[in-house]
């Protein structure tokens, strides 16, 4: 249902060949075989075309399918659609890099602290005005290091 194909479509079809892109066949073709020879995969990253030609990312695991002998006479594949995962992944990194430019470009010093007070963050205008790169800082004591005496006690 999710790639838009009914069962009389796809059942006697070769997989690889007409459902799966072009530049993807030779690493989806490897898993394949490799299944076939008894070696199973999992967590591969399948990606999909649906019919109406929309991309589906699929996490696969492709296991061996034998007879009741222990003959392999297939794969089987089992698979999670993830594509909206890795939509929304993508997505936050992009704001986590905007956000990243932000404070480093901001025109005000910006510095970071984790609980016990080391530095782990500086911009680029805390070390324009302090004088100490982002390099000096990381790891530091801000209190220990970088505010001067009189500030210290208070």
């Amino acid at each position: 249902d999710m790639l838009g194909y009914t069962k009389e479509e796809t059942i006697g079809k070769a997989f690889v060949q007409n459902f799966i892109q072009p530049e993807d066949r030779p690493s989806v073709e490897e898993v394949l075989q490799r299944a076939m020879a008894g070696v199973e995969t999992a967590n591969y990253t399948l990606p999909l075309m649906s019919k109406l030609g929309k991309r589906y990312t699929v996490l696969l695991n492709a296991t061996t399918r034998r007879d009741f002998k222990g003959k392999i006479t297939g794969v089987v594949g089992v698979g999670q659609d993830i594509t909206e995962v890795n939509a929304a992944m993508a997505e936050s990194k992009r704001i986590a890099d905007d956000l990243m430019r932000l404070i480093e470009t901001a025109n005000a010093p910006i510095f970071g602290i984790d609980t016990g007070g080391k530095v782990t963050e500086w911009n680029a205008k805390a070390s324009s005005l302090l004088g100490f790169t982002k390099s000096e800082t990381l790891g530091k004591s801000l209190v220990e290091n970088f505010i001067t005496k009189e500030f210290k006690e208070s």
